[in-house]
């Protein structure tokens, strides 16, 4: 079957997310169902199905906390652990325990507690472990979930195991069994197992047999699949109660057994290795040689190989050690112990220590008083930390119900700060949207009061410059009449007189008058001109707007140095365009005339105003000596003219470069008077 690639169902799966959206609950379930139906496919690679695991607990986050999302994030965190993602898996239950937090979830917080108790037992942070398992147990209580009580009792059964308070692991274990459900043979395996291992370290062999034999007995009756091979752990665990019982020929019946599995060898080396070491020394405690020391070194070759059992490559050499004392080889016996004195030291496990102590003092009798020496001196520092470990266990579940109480004294303390913070924090919220409003009003009838004041100011700038349009009408008109009532008419008398000259006969005479009335018509010609264009409307002066704005570019020609270039679209109907426009267009051109005059040192100004559709587009270019336009800081001038081109909704660009001038494009739309 061929593998289907991770992008295709990431992006089926978060398609269907997206478009859903935080929507409704049956929108989530339908999300959750094709997860669900995501990973359920054999086909999705191991890798791909931890990356699906990580997306899908990434959208889980951004929906509403109901209990089919905890439910899922309780999945996701199980699936990581299966996975081998212990952070990811730590993630997932932390969130888990927030979620179920909020809506108080007893049940989804008890599996949380109970994760997090798993995260920190594989990392043998047996102290914090316990602490979460307990809250989990008491939240599963409250909860009565049976088959949860079972697993957390059983993992608190593996702590006490592991601290050496094997009566405390017995109980938990024993309580373990109670609240497993027959379907869960896996968990009553595994607490038949802990009883039989705690029971021969009491060194009650004939309940540990009981037990272990308990636990053959599920395997086999309920045939459990594991890589681990559960039967042949078993028969390891039954032998070795044996071995201790000083029952060899039983104990080897058992380890002969297991190794005869072929498969056991690629499947689980370590047990194997332990097989072999075990069915070693039960051979050597019957002084059957047969095999030996060839079963020693080839267990002793895997660990090695393995380095993952430390303790089994210490007790492998305390036998290696054994079987060459007992065949006289003393120097290879010493040479074993010691080195695997030092090592077992290196290691650092009290027992391992103690155990290569003894051997060691055994084949090195010079000096087995020191070693036998330092054997009680850590033989009674060991049984004092097994004390301690015992009652390690009370004295964190007594602190734990203290910070229960002390939690609940908190969260009411903090649910009363709460209250306070949050009936502050809205009286401070309504004074600030009071205070802001204010704000806005004024600054909104600043705005009217500016808008009102520039179309004042233009209104007194059209009615000036009508004044002053009027003023020179009535001059060109005294002046047309002047001239032709005048100048002109006196003119005419002057050639018509001359005319009658042209009687005489006089060559002289008749070369000056011919001068003068060539001169005369010329003069007359000249006059007409005048009077006619006097009376003429000049295209420039059609607009008031154009004249003001004339006016504003004579006045930069004649007081300041560089040469201005004006191109003004003729299809542009000035009149209609709104007074507000138009001042908020001049004194954009006005403050950007007078920033080159300051600041710019330009020999050229080029000034562009163009119709583009139903935009207007202002450019004005000069060769100045420019500016870095990435500084932070902006000019009043430059604020001034993006605040005037906000006004009128367009856009404001200023392009410049040092030595290459400045280039300030301005576009905004054309709004007729009226609308």
């Amino acid at each position: 079957m061929k593998s289907i690639p991770l992008s295709f169902l990431v992006i089926f799966l978060f398609t269907c997310c997206e478009r859903q959206g935080n929507g409704s609950a049956e929108q989530t379930n339908d999300s959750i169902a094709h997860y669900g139906k995501m990973l359920k496919k054999e086909s999705l690679a191991e890798k791909d199905r931890l990356n699906l695991n990580k997306k899908f607990l990434d959208y889980l986050l951004d929906q509403d906390n109901s209990r089919a999302v905890r439910r899922s994030v309780a999945d996701a965190a199980e699936n990581l652990y299966k996975l081998n993602d212990k952070d990811g898996f730590k993630r997932a239950s932390q969130m888990l325990l927030e979620l179920s937090n909020e809506k108080n979830d007893t049940l989804h917080k008890a599996k949380a507690y109970k994760n997090l108790g798993t995260y920190y037992l594989d990392f043998q942070k047996n102290d914090s472990s316990y602490f979460h398992y307990l809250k989990a147990e008491e939240l599963a209580l409250m909860a009565k979930d049976e088959p949860l009580l079972g697993n957390i009792y059983l993992d608190i059964a593996f702590i006490k195991l592991f601290e050496s308070d094997f009566t405390g692991s017995e109980i938990s274990a024993s309580k373990a069994l109670t609240h497993f459900s027959k379907t869960n043979q896996y968990g009553v395996y595994d607490a038949y197992n802990i009883i039989g291992v705690c029971s021969n370290e009491l060194k009650n062999y004939e309940r540990a047999l009981e037990y272990h034999k308990k636990a053959l007995g599920v395997f086999r009756e309920h045939n459990l699949a594991s890589p681990f091979h559960l039967g042949a752990s078993s028969l390891n665990n039954i032998g070795y109660v044996y071995q201790n019982m000083d029952k060899d020929a039983e104990a080897i019946v058992y380890f002969e057994e297991a190794l005869s599995d072929k498969t056991l060898f690629r499947d689980n080396p370590g047990l194997y290795a332990m097989l072999l070491d075990n069915l070693a020394y039960s051979k050597f405690k019957l002084r059957d040689l047969n095999g030996l020391p060839g079963l020693y070194e080839r267990s002793l070759s895997i660990r090695d190989s393995l380095k993952t059992d430390p303790s089994g490559i210490i007790l492998n050499k305390i036998h290696l050690s054994q079987l060459y004392d007992y065949l006289k080889q003393d120097d290879k016996a010493l040479q074993i112990a010691k080195d695997n004195l030092a090592f077992a030291k290196a290691n650092g496990v009290a027992s391992d220590v103690l155990g290569s102590l003894k051997q060691t003092s055994i084949v090195d009798k010079g000096n087995a008083g020191n070693y036998f020496q330092e054997y009680i001196k850590l033989n009674d520092s060991v049984q004092q930390i097994e004390r301690k470990a015992k009652d390690k266990f009370a004295r964190i579940a007594y602190e734990t119900n203290e910070i229960i109480d002390e939690k609940d004294k908190l969260e009411q303390q903090n649910r009363n700060l709460l209250y306070i913070f949050i009936g502050t924090l809205t009286i401070v919220m309504l004074l600030f949207v009071i205070r802001t409003q204010r704000a806005k009003n004024r600054e909104l009838m600043l705005k009217q009061a500016q808008q009102k004041a520039n179309e004042d100011i233009y209104n007194l700038m059209i009615n000036q410059q009508n004044s002053i349009e009027e003023s020179r009408a009535r001059e060109k008109k005294r002046i047309a009449q002047e001239l032709h009532d005048g100048v002109l008419g006196r003119l005419f008398g002057a050639r018509l007189n001359l005319d009658s000259l042209n009687r005489q006969n006089s060559e002289d005479a008749a070369s000056k008058r011919n001068e003068y009335l060539t001169e005369l018509k010329n003069i007359e010609q000249d006059i007409r001109e005048i009077s006619h264009d006097l009376n003429r409307e000049k295209h420039a002066l059609i607009s008031n707007f154009l004249a003001i704005l004339n006016n504003l570019l004579e006045e930069q020609r004649s007081s300041f140095e560089p040469e201005v270039t004006v191109n003004i679209d003729d299809s542009i109907q000035w009149d209609e365009l709104e007074n507000t426009a138009k001042i908020n267009l001049y004194r954009i051109i006005q403050e950007c005339l007078q920033n080159i005059n300051k600041y710019a040192s330009a020999k050229n100004i080029n000034l562009s105003i163009k119709k583009l559709g139903n935009d207007l587009s202002l450019t004005i270019a000069d060769d100045g000596v420019g500016f870095s336009t990435n500084t932070k800081k902006k000019g009043i001038g430059l604020q001034n003219m993006v605040s005037r081109t906000q006004e009128l909704n367009g856009t404001f660009d200023v392009r410049s470069k040092k030595g290459k001038g400045t280039t300030i494009d301005v576009k905004f739309p054309l709004h007729k008077k009226g609308e």
